[in-house]
């Protein structure tokens, strides 16, 4: 189990949705510091001295480097950034798909390499924040880079249980955010504080996983059956 209090963490994505949320319940579970991590890190609004804006882009490895070198003190990684394209799967057009890649799979990647040695030595934790969509493939080329996160998050926390550190993958359909804006107006949404609330349960309970919503938790009871059937 990873206690929040004390602990510094870095959020990606954190300028809006969920991102902004979980600096918000952060503080409010005692962290000693934030990292508040955007492209544009003057677009972070700084309400507590505990917060400290950061910028990053995940999908520039240059940028990751300078990042780590200036927080050198990351307990918990949250890996919260990510854009989704959604075309089709076979679109002659790729260049939608290796962008979700680059910041999906390996933007989150890239920044657990950079700071997987403090974080093992502090006992910390990295999350990754996936989708029901990487085992309910209806989100075209989303899916896909969702999917091969949540392969890879698999991989990493049995490649990182001998060194101590907790790797929780996240999962979860539609949040009330900008990005969930774009789907059906009739489709349920989760509120982002109650998606929060559960990843940060998560983390301090020594979960593996957070199942975030009802949908989520019924795709994964089904994954063992054939598409048709789910």
């Amino acid at each position: 189990m990873t206690s929040l209090a004390d602990r510094t963490v870095l959020v990606t994505g954190a300028n809006r949705g969920m991102g902004r949320e979980y600096l918000g319940q952060l503080l409010d579970r005692g962290v000693a510091k934030v990292y508040a991590a955007a492209r544009n890190p003057d677009s972070i609004e700084v309400t507590d001295p505990r917060v400290v804006p950061l910028r990053l882009d995940v999908g520039d490895v240059g940028s990751i480097a300078a990042a780590a070198e200036l927080a050198t003190d990351v307990d918990v990684l949250i890996n919260n950034a990510g854009i989704a394209r959604r075309v089709p799967v076979l679109s002659a057009d790729t260049t939608p798909l290796r962008e979700e890649l680059e910041i999906n799979l390996f933007g989150p990647l890239a920044m657990a390499s950079a700071f997987v040695d403090r974080i093992a030595a502090r006992a910390g934790a990295i999350v990754n924040v996936a989708s029901v969509l990487a085992w309910l493939p209806a989100g075209g080329t989303y899916s896909v880079s969702k999917a091969a996160l949540a392969s890879a998050t698999d991989v990493m926390r049995l490649e990182l249980a001998p060194r101590g550190v907790q790797v929780l993958g996240v999962y979860v359909g539609l949040v009330d955010t900008d990005m969930g804006a774009t789907a059906a107006a009739d489709r349920p949404r989760s509120a982002p504080q109650d998606v929060v609330r559960q990843v940060l349960d998560g983390i301090e309970n020594g979960a593996d996983e957070v199942l975030a919503d009802e949908t989520t938790r019924q795709v994964r009871a089904q994954l063992g059956k054939p598409l048709s059937e789910r």
